[in-house]
């Protein structure tokens, strides 16, 4: 009762919005589809150590802004029976993050996101973003036309919470430290997705998606997996991972 509850609260929320402003698994077979291997569950580090991660290979996250440096990121995606998986590396000189605390504006220094839009006929999605520094962002988004607003989880507890870890290479995991890369690893339960429709997957089920980097060692430089326009929200942008 409390799940339909939500989801007519999300639907009323956003459909009173009037201002519209603006081979191997996990390999791409298309440069906007993902097949998404299945795993078993297992323990996240940080670092990507968990032989799971040898099922899937790594997919590029382009630099979209031209900077006098490129930097490489590449993640990597797999799914459990009771979520899913997320690994990212990034390549990286300083760790500009300073922020030591969840759920605040995490976008405006160093950070890694994905955004999960479960079902095209509802314009939901699940947004989760992480620092380097191993503070989270989890939130669900209605979206109408361009006009969203973010809601943290109610009762974030228990089997509802992600499970995250971040790691340096070649420095300390400290602000403003120097760096030659940092990694995230978590993953995101079912359960903490459980006002969006389509979930859990299934084989065949496909979810609109994208992964993003925002790094300011050049000034805001931007790395999407798909190209978007103006804003990460660019949901009709989206590609799409196919769970296998």
């Amino acid at each position: 009762m409390i799940h339909l509850y939500f989801q007519f609260l999300l639907i009323a929320c956003f459909s009173g919005i009037v201002n519209a402003n603006i081979g191997s698994p996990a390999e791409k077979s298309g440069s906007d589809v993902i097949t998404v291997s299945k795993c078993e569950d297992f323990k996240v580090t940080g670092d990507g150590s968990s032989d799971q991660w040898g099922k899937t290979q790594w997919i590029d996250i382009p630099q979209r802004v031209e900077k006098p440096e490129t930097y490489r990121t590449r993640a990597k995606v797999l799914y459990s029976e009771t979520g899913i998986y997320f690994l990212f590396d990034c390549q990286d000189r300083v760790l500009k993050a300073t922020i030591k605390e969840d759920n605040m504006d995490l976008w405006e220094e160093d950070v890694v996101e994905v955004f999960l839009w479960t079902e095209e006929d509802f314009p939901v999605y699940f947004e989760y973003e992480i620092s380097p520094l191993n503070y989270e962002l989890p939130i669900i988004v209605p979206n109408y036309n361009g006009s969203f607003y973010g809601w943290l989880p109610w009762h974030y507890e228990g089997d509802k919470r992600t499970q995250h870890a971040t790691s340096t290479r070649g420095g300390k995991k400290k602000p403003n430290a120097e760096i030659e890369a940092w990694m995230a690893e978590f993953f995101i339960p079912y359960k903490l997705l459980a006002p969006l429709q389509n979930v859990p997957p299934v084989s065949g089920t496909k979810w609109r998606a994208n992964m993003y980097r925002i790094d300011y060692d050049q000034g805001q430089t931007t790395f999407t997996w798909q190209k978007i326009s103006k804003t990460f929200h660019d949901y009709k942008k989206y590609g799409t991972f196919i769970f296998e």
